[in-house]
């Protein structure tokens, strides 16, 4: 078997990559980056893995969530803490409904690059390269802006260092400390149009007081003042990728020191191409996104390439159909890891076969959508015995306007009013804690189900 090297994609037919115009500033680029310490390192690394393992099993809940698209404008300690502070929200949720520990990625520091539908766009008759990601290219509709420009891998090195300071602090610092995280969520619950979750968080509520009661609380026990909170992007811009890969001092195993998970996206998912032969080199958890187009047996070649030991924790299958349409699709998928025995983690996302175009002319995704794909993700789960283990969601802990519906009913004609996406419309924070809401009342049924079974 030949011997994989970090550098092997190069010789693979890439695609959704830029043509930079000066290679001798990218390869400068490269070799600074080369030099500077990994953003995440192999202990981490091994430990995500573990858990994504129990999660395939249903002794834990992957919760993934974050921005469409990190940006350089948009970049604030505030921006950071409020999507830190709603993703600790849903997992409490979460983790009340499956009574299984929930594990924490967020889509954060590396989720700078995005594949695009077409290569150039065009505004007013004028045709320009379509923004690829602050990572690669400029938001403003101009010739320069949309040049390629590789010192912008420093930048978002720079940037994804930062986030990644922080958010240790916030998930060690007593920030994430239980009693704080559900008082956040009482706020939201008291709300009159979110009355209906209010039961599950009086439930919720009376656990802590029990506790407490007992002598449980954050003085007594880090595990309720503190969490492991792990970084993903997905892996688009190889080069930034390979600079970043190190070898692991203690196995000498090689490692993409960009962040703890990196997924192949459904655009980028070739078995001969650049993304996968780059990918399955390291040893990261791996995620796969699966669309209506996934053919079995593609699948089958993915994940004998990308998970040859069939390594619990390895791979994530990511579920992306659309409302509607996931029925047509995930039973086939299932069955064929079934007829496999491979060791995959099956998680939803529920935004990216959802996006339309509203009547007000923007990108948006309705709020019953959303829901409506994770349910029928639970039921196909449910109808194959098989387990459903994550969901995987674009969000913001910003008061935006971008997705339809929720229980502050955003409508069409709300979304001009605070759209501030660079990319993809993502829920807001009310919307994000309404989702889990209503995934911890599918996992909390699931789990009814399965003591009924066994009783």
């Amino acid at each position: 078997m030949t011997k994989w090297h970090k550098s092997d994609w190069r010789a693979k037919p890439r695609i959704q990559m830029p043509e930079y115009t000066d290679p001798e500033a990218l390869a400068a680029v490269e070799a600074q980056l080369a030099k500077y310490p990994p953003l995440v390192f192999a202990g981490e690394v091994r430990k995500l893995k573990q858990k994504l393992g129990a999660a395939a099993r249903g002794e834990a809940f992957l919760l993934q969530g974050g921005d469409c698209a990190e940006s350089f404008a948009e970049f604030s300690a505030d921006g950071i803490r409020d999507t830190f502070k709603v993703l600790l929200q849903m997992a409490m949720v979460l983790t009340y409904g499956a009574k299984v520990p929930v594990v924490k990625v967020g889509r954060m520091a590396g989720q700078f690059a995005k594949p695009r539908s077409a290569p150039t766009e065009v505004v007013n008759g004028v045709e320009l390269p379509s923004y690829r990601g602050d990572i690669i290219n400029g938001f403003e509709f101009t010739a320069d802006a949309r040049i390629p420009d590789p010192k912008r891998m420093l930048q978002a090195y720079t940037q994804a260092a930062a986030t990644l300071n922080l958010l240790r602090a916030f998930s060690k610092g007593g920030f994430a400390d239980v009693h704080r995280v559900h008082s956040w969520t009482l706020s939201f619950t008291d709300q009159e149009e979110a009355q209906k979750y209010r039961e599950m968080a009086n439930r919720i509520s009376d656990t802590l007081d029990f506790m407490t009661a007992a002598g449980l609380n954050a003085d007594t026990s880090a595990k309720l003042s503190e969490v492991d909170f792990y970084t993903s992007h997905e892996a688009l811009l190889l080069e930034y990728e390979e600079a970043l890969t190190r070898v692991d001092s203690t196995t000498g195993a090689t490692i993409a020191g960009s962040g703890h998970m990196i997924w192949i996206g459904d655009r980028t998912r070739q078995p001969d191409g650049a993304h996968v032969e780059f990918c399955k080199g390291v040893i990261n958890p791996l995620g796969l996104k699966c669309g209506p187009s996934m053919k079995e047996d593609d699948l089958k070649r993915l994940m004998a390439t990308l998970n040859p030991e069939n390594e619990p924790g390895r791979l994530t299958l990511i579920a992306r159909f659309g409302a509607g349409t996931v029925g047509d699709h995930l039973p086939r998928l299932i069955r064929t890891v079934q007829a496999e025995g491979a060791n995959v983690l099956w998680s939803c996302d529920p935004m990216h076969g959802n996006t339309i175009k509203s009547g007000s002319g923007y990108k948006t995704r309705p709020f019953d959508n959303v829901l409506r794909e994770v349910q029928e993700f639970f039921a196909v789960h449910k109808a194959e015995g098989t387990i459903p283990g994550g969901v995987h969601v674009e969000m913001t802990g910003k008061d935006v306007t971008e997705c339809t519906g929720g229980v502050r009913a955003v409508s069409d004609e709300d979304l001009s009013d605070r759209y501030h996406t660079a990319c993809d419309p993502r829920l807001n924070a009310s919307q994000s804690l309404e989702l889990a809401f209503l995934v911890a009342e599918e996992l909390s049924a699931m789990r009814d189900d399965r003591e009924v079974a066994v009783g």
